[in-house]
């Protein structure tokens, strides 16, 4: 009787710490634990999974591309139409691809903990070659859509409007509207380590908001900007200065400067000393 009454109650007591949300100490420590983990790949794994990421970014672009097109007008339409925005993250995010956004908060928490110029280091050299990375990808599948019949015509249509719309509100603009959406992909990758089955959803939900609010993000935008550079309506100054670099500066803002920081606080008393 004793023994069956002790399996019940480690059933229970199971039951219960598998239904009990994570502490923020420990999806603090699943993070930088992830963060480290990157920091130590090898470069090449780095630069092709960067690339991959900014290629399959680009599925934002084109899903909110053919929403515009084919969705018919309507008040609700352009909330339905920035569900499409949603499809690159949930590729690259899902798909376990380097996204740089997500690394102003992975990589950041090893850096907040160790608080050393080596780990500095290995942050800022990841972000460097995933970055880039991003970038060369995006440049890539921009070259696809505006050099090859492999986007229709129509949608291409759509595909520019959103680009020129994206580069065109001035460096200013960018710059503030890239901080929400920093401190929105953080938080996605704050949530996701007890998402569990919710993660499709958080990943959609969230990254729709990015898009809805009109917030500017650095890859994803990297893709419009690439469009209109490769059919020569973009000067190189003007999509660095003007879009580029306060878009960087924005999302590492939010998801560094703002989430990360907000994140180390609410842990920092109760991680042990290193």
């Amino acid at each position: 009787m004793n023994k069956t009454t002790a399996r019940e109650e480690r059933q229970e007591e199971a039951s219960v710490q598998e239904a009990t949300a994570l502490a923020p100490k420990l999806i603090y420590e699943v993070i930088r634990r992830e963060g480290e983990e990157e920091m130590a790949r090898p470069k090449r794994s780095l630069i092709w999974s960067g690339i991959a990421a900014g290629v399959m970014i680009s599925l934002s672009v084109l899903g909110e591309a053919i929403f515009r097109t084919y969705l018919p007008p309507s008040k609700s339409s352009y909330l339905i139409e920035n569900l499409g925005y949603s499809l690159g993250f949930l590729a690259v995010i899902m798909g376990r691809m380097q996204l740089f956004t997500e690394n102003t908060i992975t990589t950041v928490l090893p850096v907040m903990m160790a608080r050393t110029w080596y780990s500095l280091g290995c942050m800022l050299r990841l972000w460097t070659i995933v970055m880039s990375a991003n970038v060369v990808g995006a440049f890539a599948v921009a070259a696809l859509f505006v050099f090859t019949p492999a986007i229709a015509p129509e949608v291409m249509k759509a595909d520019v409007d959103l680009s020129h719309h994206a580069t065109g509100m001035g460096a200013n603009a960018a710059f503030w509207r890239a901080i929400p959406a920093g401190v929105i992909v953080a938080l996605i990758v704050w949530m996701l380590p007890q998402a569990d089955s919710a993660k499709f959803f958080i990943v959609l939900i969230f990254t729709w908001l990015i898009a809805a609010g009109d917030f500017t993000h650095i890859v994803a935008g990297s893709v419009e900007m690439a469009v209109l550079v490769w059919m020569g309506e973009l000067s190189a100054s003007g999509a660095i200065g003007g879009f580029f670099i306060p878009v960087l500066a924005g999302n590492i803002i939010g998801g560094t400067v703002i989430f990360a920081l907000m994140a180390w606080g609410q842990v920092r008393d109760e991680l042990p000393e290193e």
